[in-house]
């Protein structure tokens, strides 16, 4: 058995302070409460994890300046508001395992946002909700968002994704014409998880009008999913609306 260089030895040292620090950054109480409040895959702002914590405001943008430190999360910016996520599947599996070995259960997010407006509403000139978040997560699931920023939050479409799209109708082609950033992820304020932004998503809510899948509320933001669209979304993207 060939024994360990001196290289060797110097790149175990480095995995082995690497991993207790990781350890350290899970191991404190309040930042291990916000991990795994954040394991539904919503994001969070620092106030709301200061609560979580049971921590000041200030403390708790301290811990988390920690756990970006360790990449543990990742900080979304949208509007004047910061928003705190796991910094990715890894993060979660790892948490999830702990979890197991102490026996916890994972708590349920539970939205305060009412009804009609977390279901389905616009938001600027494109579709959020619960709905367009689920179509969101079907487009990324087969495979027809991909990423083309670091921090994954802007999207070209797939050829596959284009097939699917112009085989219903949607025509791609002129929505890439228009002056601005094709499709991006735009976090969700009721559901904090992101639904289709940029020219795709306003062309995709401008699609579902025009089709009667949708219809606008006279006096308000929330949209209303005809029976017509109910059966297009369960049809086409295996969304129960």
């Amino acid at each position: 058995m060939n024994a360990l260089t001196t290289s060797d030895m110097q790149d175990i040292n480095h995995v082995d302070i690497h991993l207790s620090q990781i350890a350290a950054a899970i191991a404190e109480p309040a930042r291990a409460k916000m991990l795994c409040c954040l394991l539904d895959g919503r994001a969070r702002t620092s106030t709301e994890l200061a609560v979580v914590g049971e921590i000041s405001p200030s403390t708790a943008s301290s811990h988390l300046a920690k756990l970006k430190e360790q990449y543990l999360v990742t900080v979304l910016a949208q509007g004047k508001h910061r928003y705190y996520q796991l910094a990715g599947k890894e993060v979660a599996d790892a948490m999830e395992a702990l979890l197991r070995i102490a026996g916890v259960a994972q708590a349920r997010f539970i939205p305060n946002t009412p009804t009609k407006l977390r279901n389905a509403r616009s938001c600027y000139d494109h579709m959020a909700g619960s709905v367009a978040v689920e179509l969101h997560d079907y487009f990324k699931n087969q495979g027809w968002l991909t990423a083309i920023s670091d921090d994954g939050t802007n999207y070209d479409l797939h050829p596959d994704g284009i097939a699917a799209l112009e085989h219903i109708g949607l025509d791609v082609t002129s929505v890439r014409q228009t002056r601005r950033r094709f499709a991006c992820a735009c976090l969700d304020w009721s559901e904090r998880k992101p639904h289709i932004a940029g020219a795709l998503g306003n062309a995709l809510l401008k699609f579902m009008l025009n089709r009667a899948w949708l219809e606008r509320e006279l006096d308000g933001r929330a949209l209303i999913i005809s029976k017509e669209g109910q059966r297009q979304f369960k049809k086409l993207f295996a969304i129960d609306a």
